[in-house]
């Protein structure tokens, strides 16, 4: 009972930040941005038994050329285009080999790609239009939040058939197919009341997020079942680390910020 209840002020004091960060300003949300992701990469070196200080200073440029100057539409195409690329090349190595191969220089493209810029396509999401739009951002995460209570529910009272039980013993086909469907139904509540984009868009971005979403957790199970260890980290008592909460969300920007981006391009 009282691990219950740490665990859910831990989870109201994160969505209460976030949501606070959003709703506040574009620099604030960035920021903020900045500071999970470096918790989220000094939490992934470890994982990968990496230590380097030059991936700080990577992620800080990163960011201040894409997140705070948007320098090169261009250049942001190209860096969604390898991060996307890096992003399927995981998948792959998910579904067929036995342990997702990080020799050292590996180490390097998973983090640059796989973390920073996904975090980096995170923070563009809500500018994808040409102006800062919270709400947006703040529909995105509640999908996420959406697929994963959802999942979690179904699937421990309703799931029979492993989703991937070799990575994740507790997911099941249920809890995916039980996530997917009510953050179909969150997305037309997000729709109404926001009137901002489509139904039919909303609806895509909530299969999307699902998808990869659920992809992106199993990725991060890997890594840790990989590394030997439970959580990616203990910052949130309860929860484990920011990884753990963030891992779903960040593998799945890039490919929102891809399906947005095409959407904007065709009409």
């Amino acid at each position: 009972m009282r691990e219950a209840i740490i665990r859910t002020i831990s989870g109201l004091l994160y969505i209460s930040i976030l949501v606070a960060s959003i709703l506040h300003d574009e620099l604030v949300f960035i920021s903020l941005f900045y500071l999970l992701g470096l918790v989220c990469l000094i939490e992934m070196q470890k994982l990968l038994h990496l230590k380097s200080y030059a991936l700080y200073a990577v992620q800080a440029l990163l960011f201040y050329l894409f997140s705070y100057l948007k320098f090169n539409p261009d250049a942001t195409v190209l860096l969604l285009f390898i991060t996307i690329f890096v992003n399927l090349f995981l998948v792959k190595d998910l579904m067929v080999v036995q342990k997702i191969p990080v020799f050292e220089k590996k180490k390097y493209i998973i983090i640059i790609f796989y973390l920073i810029s996904s975090v980096i396509f995170l923070t563009l999401l809500p500018t994808i239009h040409g102006f800062f739009r919270p709400d947006l951002i703040v529909g995105i995460f509640i999908l996420i939040w959406t697929n994963d209570t959802f999942a979690y529910i179904v699937g421990k009272n309703f799931g029979r058939n492993k989703l991937f039980e070799r990575i994740s013993p507790k997911k099941t086909i249920e809890g995916f197919l039980g996530g997917l469907v009510f953050s179909g139904i969150a997305s037309f509540f997000i729709f109404y009341y926001t009137q901002f984009l489509s139904f039919p868009l909303w609806l895509g971005m909530a299969i999307i997020l699902s998808v990869f979403g659920t992809l992106g957790d199993l990725i991060q199970s890997k890594f840790k079942r990989q590394a030997g260890v439970k959580d990616s980290g203990k910052l949130m008592p309860g929860h484990g680390g920011l990884f753990d909460r963030l891992d779903s969300i960040i593998f799945a920007s890039p490919f929102v910020y891809a399906y947005l981006y095409l959407l904007n391009y065709v009409s």
